[in-house]
């Protein structure tokens, strides 16, 4: 079962990582499978100062992924909406950004 997370994902960058949702909604499999990625032994110890969080609610309440960078910058995915893709794809996209930029930044 190879997935998109084989594919570089890595926490650099990355201070914490809360993935929030409630298991008995429908819409919670995106974000399952992101947390699933970013708790494996190899995307961890890209960052081993990166916390990975789980807050499982049982209110109904709509999957997320709120990610805290170093800068104080977040990205926060909505698994509602979005594939597992789609968030590999925008969360892989805004840490080679700030690896690339760590020592500038721009406006």
């Amino acid at each position: 079962m190879a997935g998109p997370a084989g594919r570089k994902l890595g926490l650099q960058a990355v201070k914490r990582v809360l993935v929030r949702f409630c298991p008995f909604e429908s819409n919670v499999e995106a974000t399952r499978q992101f947390l699933q990625a970013v708790s494996s032994e190899k995307v961890r110890a890209s960052n081993l100062n990166c916390t990975v969080q789980v807050d499982v609610r049982h209110d109904g309440s709509e999957p997320s992924v709120d990610v805290l960078f170093g800068d104080g910058d977040r990205l926060i995915l909505r698994g509602a909406h979005l594939t597992a893709q789609e968030m590999f794809a925008a969360f892989s996209s805004r840490v080679l950004a700030k690896s690339s930029t760590s020592s500038g930044q721009k406006g």
